[in-house]
């Protein structure tokens, strides 16, 4: 049993809680997310258990949260080759990591098949993403993007107050842009179609106006 927060190992997953540029290796924290990645067909680099594989007070040094962690584990990133639909959801500039990790648990809701990351995205490895998506990280493959081309089509804009009502559809691509700007221009130009989802405030984050879209466009109509 590791008995010092000075171990090598620990130390190395201190120094993987920050997510150094370039790291393909991950920290997931709690029984849960471990229990999810196991669900999903994830294999650790390593398991560590307070208590059994390492003293509790060891752990809860390297911990990244505020309570310590009773669980941990590290695994290698996986990026899918090209997203795939029917149904994918994009992200093109989100670049809080919480917001990501939510829409990642948005996205296994309402079963995409992928979540593309466009230019400017928060890392979905990231210890805060991956706690957003409460396991949807381990279940939902991510793939990288560099242009709207490389999207599932149909790919719709999703804009406030532009175009038409989000309705349901049998599969496409749902673009989501940054928190405070947008889409861009030339991102909305390259897209099939623009939509919105009516609310009555200004505007919803990221996560939510990405939740709410999903619903609306995999909900079956009543008949």
């Amino acid at each position: 049993m590791i008995t010092s927060h000075h171990n090598p190992l620990l130390k190395d997953i201190r120094r993987l809680q920050r997510r150094p540029r370039g790291e393909a290796r991950f920290v997931a924290e709690g029984e849960d997310l471990v229990a999810a990645a196991q669900a999903a067909g994830w294999e650790p680099v390593v398991r560590l258990r307070a208590g059994v594989d390492v003293e509790a007070g060891a752990l809860a040094r390297v911990s990244a949260l505020g309570s310590g962690s009773r669980m941990l584990a590290v695994y290698e990133e996986r990026w899918a080759p090209a997203p795939r639909g029917p149904v994918c959801v994009a992200l093109w500039g989100v670049g809080d990591p919480g917001n990501v990790g939510t829409i990642l648990r948005g996205a296994l809701a309402f079963g995409a098949a992928s979540v593309a990351l466009g230019p400017g995205c928060a890392d979905p490895f990231g210890p805060k993403a991956v706690r957003a998506s409460m396991g949807a990280v381990f279940a939902v493959p991510v793939a990288r993007v560099g242009a709207v081309g490389e999207l599932p089509r149909p790919v719709i804009a999703l804009a406030a107050r532009a175009g038409d009502r989000l309705a349901g559809r049998p599969e496409g691509t749902l673009l989501v842009g940054a928190e405070r700007t947008g889409l861009p221009d030339d991102v909305v130009a390259a897209c099939d179609a623009v939509a919105h989802i009516p609310i009555a405030a200004e505007s919803l984050n990221a996560a939510m106006a990405a939740t709410v879209a999903l619903y609306e466009m995999t909900r079956v109509p009543a008949a």
